[in-house]
């Protein structure tokens, strides 16, 4: 069938409004943290002290630098000294209640995520088919998961202090998306005519848009890190007034290890479907071409990440750099291996 072109320009519409609409939302949280409520909680009035046990506790029992390793006696980062117990992901704020510039981010937020969604699906029924058959279309469904999927760790973890840094993420990637990497709409090639694009590539942009949640989580743990430390070393740490908002770094260490656990098995499955309609369109479950091969890496790395902490309960920065190095592979994949190295998945690309 002809592809619709006004409904996809009905698209191109919808997902630009989507961007500036996320940017607002982008613009709000960050008036959160200006003029929100100013109540320090629990977690960052006990952080310096916390951090100065956990050092001395890494010492005797962890390894250096790894705060919050398993089995690791004193306090955690987001503890208050002497508390026994773990704090979760939601514990951290439950003395802060919403300004109205949470309300007001959410309200955007949830607001761009409509028009990103009405986007993606006009893009689909403009060209008769699922819209992730190309680098572009790729990209906007999985920026649209991501938000998704931050939307729900919000509401449930009440982590609205990522918002600033998950939609800040959001407004660049679907920003390039409609500049630089934008495809205009047409028809399937031939080798992706099947079923199993409903399958496989969904599995794939579920489990990216939860990875790519993940990553920031993690980048902003890392930053979150590496300020405590410097105070709990006594040495100058430049202004923190983003960071007095934040919770400890063990809630971000949780909460990014909880996203991984989201999406790995989601991963695990589009790489299962993947190797299925690999023997279907090319006779063999496995060919070594080079997509697949670095997303069985990706798969390896993000196992590593999970294995790590469940048997060698590593906790912290050690794990933080494993999972980013696992969303860096995938990355590599998306960017490098299927638009430059030359391979069976070559259609996937910019055209």
């Amino acid at each position: 069938m002809p592809v619709n072109t006004g409904l996809a320009g009905v698209s191109n519409d919808f997902l630009l409004a989507a961007v500036v609409v996320y940017a607002l939302a982008m613009l709000a949280y960050a008036c959160d943290f200006a003029f929100g409520n100013k109540q320090v909680t629990a977690a960052s009035a006990a952080r310096v002290p916390a951090l100065v046990g956990a050092e001395s506790a890494g010492v005797a029992g962890g390894a250096p630098g790894d705060e919050g390793a398993a089995g690791m006696p004193g306090p955690g980062p987001g503890q208050m000294p002497g508390a026994g117990a773990a704090q979760s992901p939601r514990q951290g704020f439950r003395q802060r209640s919403l300004s109205r510039w949470v309300t007001i981010a959410v309200t955007l937020t949830c607001g761009g995520l409509a028009a990103h969604l009405a986007g993606v699906v006009t893009r689909g029924l403009s060209v008769h088919r699922l819209p992730w058959g190309d680098m572009y279309e790729f990209v906007t469904a999985l920026t649209c998961v991501a938000v998704t999927f931050f939307l729900a760790v919000m509401i449930r973890y009440r982590a609205y202090y990522m918002g600033l840094f998950v939609m800040t993420a959001v407004v660049i990637v679907l920003g390039l998306a409609e500049t630089i990497i934008y495809t205009p709409a047409g028809p399937l090639v031939p080798a992706l005519q099947s079923y199993w694009l409903a399958i496989h590539v969904t599995a794939m942009t579920l489990a990216t848009g939860v990875f790519f949640v993940a990553a920031v989580i993690g980048i902003t743990y890392l930053i979150l890190d590496r300020h405590a430390r410097r105070v709990a070393a006594g040495r100058p740490a430049g202004s923190d007034g983003i960071i007095r908002r934040l919770p400890g770094p063990e809630a971000l260490d949780r909460l990014a290890y909880r996203a991984v656990v989201f999406g790995f098995p989601i991963w695990t499955f589009g790489v299962m479907a993947g190797a299925i309609w690999a023997d279907r369109a090319w006779g063999s479950y496995w060919s070594w071409d080079p997509t697949e091969t670095w997303a069985f890496i990706t798969w390896v790395v993000y196992a590593c990440f999970l294995h790590a902490r469940a048997t060698a309960g590593w906790r912290g920065r050690r794990a933080a750099f494993i999972q980013l190095a696992g969303f860096g592979c995938l990355i590599f994949n998306v960017l490098v291996v299927s638009l430059i190295i030359p391979g069976l998945h070559s259609y996937a690309g910019l055209t």
